[in-house]
């Protein structure tokens, strides 16, 4: 929800130039409606704490015969199991600090709609202050350890709570005008940035915020200027940024597949959703250079122009709609090859007024046909590092899309749509530019 209000805030006309500005704005107001729905504020007449709905479902078995998330492949409406929730307090502050960039970068995105965004900043505020009133040692620590999230943990373990508190003070910065969230966020940022692992440097993802919260301080820095006492810390983000673009571009900071993929977690499972951010980062990057009238840019050892930041962010793109060594889009249904056995309960199921129950799944999940329906515009995990991908159903590294990776494509794509960017998306960009 972040990052797809991030685009249309960034590219409002251009969502509207191709007809998609109602389409991209209906999901963000799905998104944004689940989230409102997602915590209770803590009350201090009530003497109550924060409420935050962090899981729906089960994803491990307490026994072989248990049926869950994971262990049914089944249609969401043939499910009769039970699926439990997952409560936790305001030591969850990574998926805390998550929500309020996305409840921040929505409220933005409805300004028309008066009552609707201040509801969105309003709760926005209300869990950040929550979160950030909690005693900071007990960030990140889960205190309801075995109720707030205990499963997903072992699947999407958050390795810094850091970043998202970055990322959504800076958010609420940008919503709001209000300068104590930038003190905040670059408060945090500094000391975030010390401590990124060194596998998520170069990476925008569902773990790490930080490269993106770089850019957006650079933009702060560039085009609304708070200068003292954050100078700083904006400084270390432009140069941040700077350093970011140059890993990009030059071979010897990141490695590529034959085909020309950029490969930033070499290790970690599916390498088109970073590429796809990495896109959209450069991209947006160039423009704010453009807007300045500036040619291009340095890090220490390297400089690099506008061009060749369009240019990459162009040949990632390129390489998922298709022109890589094995013809096919990882963008299902565009062009004439792409992945058939995406991995996919509801696709992978006919879709014939039939009931499923959870066992019966396994002959769908295991058959050698293409999906009886077409998941139109998924982007699936994508190819190893030697550009090789199996289309096949149970191979959830190759064929598995989600719509984290999806939001990260849909950025690079509006990003580097035509028409360039122009005065008509000035006047609705984030930095008020006219």
């Amino acid at each position: 929800m972040t990052l797809l209000s991030w685009t249309v805030i960034e590219y409002h006309s251009k969502y509207a130039d191709i007809g998609e500005l109602d389409h991209v704005r209906d999901i963000i107001r799905w998104g944004s409606d689940y989230l409102l729905k997602v915590f209770i504020p803590p009350s201090s007449t009530a003497g109550s704490n924060l409420t935050l709905y962090s899981q729906v479902g089960s994803t491990i078995s307490n026994n072989n015969n248990e049926q869950n998330d994971v262990s049914c492949w089944q249609r969401p409406e043939d499910m009769t199991y039970e699926r439990p929730v997952s409560i936790c307090d305001a030591s969850a502050s990574d998926l805390a600090g998550e929500i309020v960039a996305a409840l921040s970068a929505s409220s933005m995105v409805f300004e028309e709609d008066k009552d609707y965004s201040r509801r969105l900043i309003q709760a926005a505020e209300s869990l950040f202050e929550a979160i950030t009133s909690e005693d900071p040692t007990e960030h990140g620590t889960y205190t309801m350890v075995d109720a707030c999230g205990k499963q997903a943990r072992m699947l999407y373990n958050s390795t810094s709570y850091k970043d998202e508190l970055a990322w959504g003070a800076t958010w609420l910065f940008l919503a709001t005008e209000n300068a104590d969230y930038l003190a905040t966020a670059t408060e945090i940022f500094l000391s975030a940035k010390g401590d990124e692992p060194s596998v998520d440097k170069g990476v925008v993802y569902w773990n790490n915020k930080l490269n993106a919260v770089e850019i957006l301080l650079t933009g702060i820095r560039f085009f609304r200027d708070p200068g003292f006492p954050h100078e700083d810390a904006l400084k270390l983000s432009s140069n941040s940024t700077d350093a970011l673009m140059c890993s990009y571009l030059f071979n010897k900071y990141f490695s590529r597949t034959p085909g020309g993929l950029i490969i930033l977690k070499p290790d970690n499972g599916p390498l088109l959703q970073y590429a796809a951010t990495a896109s959209f980062l450069s991209k947006l990057y160039s423009d704010y250079l453009d807007h300045l009238k500036m040619s291009g840019a340095s890090c220490k050892t390297d400089a690099f122009s506008v061009e060749m930041l369009h240019d990459f962010a162009t040949s990632q793109v390129s390489y998922i709609l298709g022109q890589n060594p094995m013809k096919m889009s990882y963008l299902v249904g565009y062009g004439d090859r792409f992945p058939l056995q995406v991995h996919h309960r509801s696709a992978s199921i006919p879709w014939n007024n039939q009931p499923y129950r959870c066992e019966d799944g396994k002959k769908w999940l295991n058959s050698k046909d293409p999906n009886p329906q077409v998941l139109l515009g998924a982007m699936v995990g994508g190819p190893d590092t030697n550009d090789n991908f199996v289309d096949q159903r149970t191979n959830q590294k190759f064929t598995e899309p989600n719509i984290a990776s999806n939001a990260g494509l849909v950025a690079a794509l509006i990003a580097l749509q035509d028409p360039p960017y122009n005065s008509r998306d000035l006047k609705n960009s984030l930095w008020g530019w006219t």
